[in-house]
């Protein structure tokens, strides 16, 4: 695509653009768009965008020197190509990828979903849901992305601009139809899903995390609105119904009574479109009978927890809003067993309930405990940690939850990232002491443990060793924080490290 035409294409660029010279050596033809100076391939137009550790800005004449044909940046450059100057890079990066790529989304029905929590395993439901209707879906998420059978490490939960289109356009041309869609706070924020158009939207929660990047819950919450009443408006929607809400939580109904599009509610209230009429919960799942639109409709799901209730009203009201049939509805919700990393089962012939889940947030960590202790009358063993260079504010608050839920808990690292490991771990303890002051040592607890208390074992390997180690037949291992990653962030580096299979290792020396 020539340079012109490309920024022809683009609508809301021009705001602050310098326009490049139509003629031949200022209007180069591009042959591929990126924000990375070192993927910079001759006839590439670079987008110099300004990071929280690096600007691309720096890395202009690297770009130049690997054959670029055009460059996109904030300031101008002194560089003999064709150069646009704009107001805001990553706007212009969104707004050009999209043209690149021939605006996919348009031709897909996507669906977002966003919240603090429960994102992944509702775009799951989605997922199994439309498969059970026959249709061609993606799916782009915090675990991976995938279409026609293939699947694709995912970096991040919402992708770069520049790299969304991209997968969007292939989802496109190999045929799928439906895109679930993880939709993130950062994503929103950083102009990510910028002229991705939207059919439907569905929110599940909000509470606290990533107050490191936001700074605090209103400005998370405003990046969060923005699916809802920035993007969904602007979109050309196929869909009577634009929105699924979950309005169990404070700030769904707030969503609800701000909606000025057609919206579905998923809560316990009578006047709620979707609620549960009654639910049984056990270790095998959930059964309940769901009140809708269209009827009552009873529905099995082998996943575990009340707060998985919430995620499967979420999915069953994307279905209304896709009019598909209710029979097709809860054959979906039936056929998923299970979503990577989330309450996810370590199976095991030692007679323990080992789980391991993603939980890294206060309302996902008390989620996950209160459904074990809500399934099991024995004991509860915690194993976790929080992340470095994250949210420091909800470290001692996960410490009183694992304290107040649990009947031990093991306090260890949980990719570190650049912090001291001992420093994150003692700020956790600050909130364990506040419902627990009984500390445990290492050895003692391969003995087992009487009463309830804590230990602290940094090392993430011997924690998950020693918290079976102290447990006894009957007792629920909780090993949250890290869920399907298969890594541990030290420093700079990711090592090798999985707590599924860690588990294993440490109940095959039982």
């Amino acid at each position: 695509m020539k340079l012109a035409d490309l920024i022809s294409n683009v609508g809301t660029l021009p705001d602050g653009c310098k326009a490049a010279d139509p003629q031949a050596a200022c209007n180069p033809e591009i042959k591929a768009i990126t924000c990375r100076a070192q993927e910079v391939a001759p006839g590439g137009l670079f987008v110099a965008v300004k990071g929280f550790t690096a600007d691309g800005h720096d890395y202009i004449d690297q770009a130049v020197a690997q054959g670029a044909s055009a460059v996109v940046c904030e300031q101008p450059a002194k560089v003999d190509i064709a150069t646009l100057v704009v107001k805001n890079s990553r706007r212009a990066l969104a707004e050009l990828a999209a043209a690149f790529y021939g605006h996919p989304s348009r031709e897909m029905t996507v669906i977002g979903i966003t919240g603090t929590n429960g994102k992944t395993t509702t775009s799951y439901l989605v997922e199994s849901v439309l498969q059970a209707a026959g249709l061609s879906v993606g799916v782009i998420g915090t675990i991976n992305y995938r279409f026609g059978g293939r699947v694709f490490d995912n970096p991040v939960t919402t992708p770069e601009s520049i790299d969304l289109q991209r997968i969007l356009f292939d989802m496109r041309v190999a045929g799928v139809s439906h895109v679930a869609m993880e939709v993130s706070s950062h994503a929103l924020d950083l102009y990510r899903v910028h002229q991705c158009h939207f059919d439907l939207g569905v929110f599940t929660n909000f509470t606290q995390d990533h107050l490191d990047f936001h700074k605090d819950m209103d400005r998370y919450w405003a990046c969060k609105r923005k699916l809802f009443n920035e993007l969904l408006p602007v979109s050309v929607g196929r869909l009577h119904l634009r929105a699924v809400l979950n309005t169990a939580v404070p700030k769904g109904q707030e969503l609800a009574q701000e909606m000025t599009l057609p919206f579905i509610s998923c809560g316990e209230h009578p006047d709620d479109d979707l609620r549960a009429l009654s639910a049984q919960f056990d270790l095998d799942g959930i059964s309940a009978r769901i009140g809708t639109p269209q009827g009552e409709m009873d529905i099995m799901s082998p996943l575990v927890g009340r707060h998985n209730l919430e995620n499967i009203l979420n999915a069953i009201g994307v279905g209304i809003a896709l009019e598909l049939p209710p029979s097709t509805i809860a054959a979906g919700i039936h056929a998923l067993e299970n979503v990577p990393g989330r309450l996810e089962r370590v199976a095991n012939a030692h007679q323990r309930f080992v789980y391991v889940d993603y939980a890294h947030t206060p309302d996902a960590l008390e989620n996950s405990l209160l459904a074990l202790r809500a399934l099991t009358a024995d004991r509860i063993i915690c194993v976790f940690g929080c992340g470095g260079d994250r949210d420091r504010a909800k470290r001692p608050k996960m410490g009183a939850i694992a304290a107040r839920l649990s009947d031990l808990m093991v306090v260890t690292s949980d990719n570190p990232r650049t912090e001291p490991p001992r420093q994150i771990i003692e700020e956790i303890v600050a909130g364990v002491r506040q419902e627990c002051r009984l500390e445990y040592s290492p050895a003692v607890l391969n003995q087992g443990f009487m009463a309830c208390g804590y230990a602290v074992i940094e090392d993430r390997r011997e924690a998950i060793k020693t918290a079976l180690a102290a447990s006894r037949p009957g007792d629920a291992l909780l090993i949250a924080g890290k869920g399907h990653e298969p890594y541990q962030i030290v420093g700079r580096e990711r090592l090798p490290f999985d707590d599924r299979l860690e588990a294993e290792a440490a109940l095959a020396g039982l």
